[in-house]
Parts: C-alpha cells; sequence; structure tokens
C-alpha cells in the first residue's frame, strides 16, 4: 500500500488517464509509471558510537538497493542521498561509510568489513525477495484481477526478479 501511495502522481499522457474507481485510481501509478519509488532504504547505524550512516530518503528508497552491490562489485563508490552527501566507499577490504562527504572534516564515519556488507546485503535482498512473494500471495487472495500486475510492479519497484 505505501508503495502505491509513493507513486500516486498526477498520469502522463503515456500513462493514459486515471481510472475512476477508487481501487483502480490508487494502483494506477503502482501499475503505469516507469520509474516507481519505493519508500525507505537501508539504515546503517553504529551503536558504540551512536552514529547513524544515512537515513532512508527521497535519494534513498529501497529501489536504490543495488547502489550497495556498486560499493562491492563495481566502481567501489556510491552515494546515498543528500543532505547530507553520504558516500560508501571501499578501501581494500573496508567499506568507509562516511555521513557527510561535503561536510568538514569530522563527519562520522562508519567501517565495516565487505563480508559484513555483503551478508546485510544478502540479507537485505533475501527480506525483499520475502516480502515481494508474500505481496503477491496477498495479492492473489485479495486483488484477483489486478494481482500478477501489482506483483510485477512491486518487482519493478524493488528491482527484483519476480517471484514463481
Amino acid at each position: 500500500m505505501r508503495i502505491a501511495d509513493c507513486n500516486d502522481f498526477e498520469p502522463e499522457e503515456e500513462q493514459g488517464p486515471c481510472p475512476t474507481d477508487p481501487l483502480g485510481t490508487f494502483l494506477h501509478g503502482l501499475l503505469t509509471m516507469p520509474d516507481l519509488i519505493a519508500a525507505g532504504g537501508f539504515r546503517v547505524s553504529d551503536n558504540t558510537t551512536d552514529t547513524v550512516f544515512v537515513e532512508p530518503g527521497c535519494c534513498n528508497g529501497l529501489e536504490t538497493w543495488r547502489d550497495w552491490l556498486e560499493v562491492l562489485d563495481g566502481t567501489g563508490c556510491s552515494y546515498f542521498g543528500h543532505d547530507p552527501s553520504s558516500v560508501a566507499e571501499r578501501v581494500g577490504g573496508i567499506v568507509r561509510l562516511t555521513l557527510d562527504a561535503h561536510g568538514a572534516d569530522g563527519s562520522p564515519v562508519i567501517e565495516l568489513s565487505v563480508d559484513q556488507i555483503r551478508r546485510l546485503v544478502a540479507g537485505a535482498q533475501q527480506d525483499l525477495q520475502d516480502f515481494l512473494s508474500l505481496a503477491g500471495t496477498w495479492a492473489e487472495q485479495h486483488l484477483p484481477a489486478h494481482a500478477a500486475a501489482v506483483t510485477a510492479a512491486l518487482s519493478r519497484a524493488l528491482d527484483l526478479a519476480p517471484t514463481q
């Protein structure tokens, strides 16, 4: 419901007119928007120092979870939002999470091993896949006429392969 609500925009011409029934109106953005938003995101915190790297926000939604793979296996760097401009950088076997890359010296930093980040990302990916499976089952029971389309849209929103 929250993902559908986040994508409730005024339809553009290529998405066609918005349906007039309440359910169709609610689902229209989810089912027609090409680039979906899944509000939320990953939050990394260091409880020993009370440092929080990245709060979920407008530029750090669940749809961007694969940016963590870019840190691990790609360029070794990715930005997660703005105000502050949080950045994750791979430095050898460590991932350095800097709260504000554009801030003054002394911005809080969390360092975790690549293996720790890889386990956290794999766990989050599994959680998202499990959610997609549960949402698909729910949609089949409660929205049978829209179940396939809703499940496919959620898969796109979460950047996951559809469940079988």
